[in-house]
């Protein structure tokens, strides 16, 4: 089962990190898939950081930085496998 919990608004291709915008509850070691016009593929969370800050998890209108195994673009979606 997928949820949609938020939305690419960043990508930075030259370090491969993505800013999300949580609409709901993401913790390390989570699954997500990240789906949108040139993506479609699933990863776990291996680490998450708010203000350069490492965390274990963020809730909803929180924005965090991960880095993603393939390029993402802004309005991307992100939904959580479960």
């Amino acid at each position: 089962m997928e949820t949609k919990i938020g939305k690419v608004t960043h990508y930075f291709k030259h370090i491969n990190v993505a800013v999300l915008d949580l609409s709901a509850e993401l913790k390390v070691g989570e699954t997500v898939r990240f789906l949108g016009h040139s993506a479609d593929f699933t990863q776990t969370i291996d680490s998450m950081e708010i203000e350069h800050q490492k965390v274990q998890s963020a809730g909803p209108a929180k924005e965090v930085a991960l880095k993603t195994i393939q390029p993402v673009h802004e309005g991307t979606e992100v939904l959580k496998v479960t």
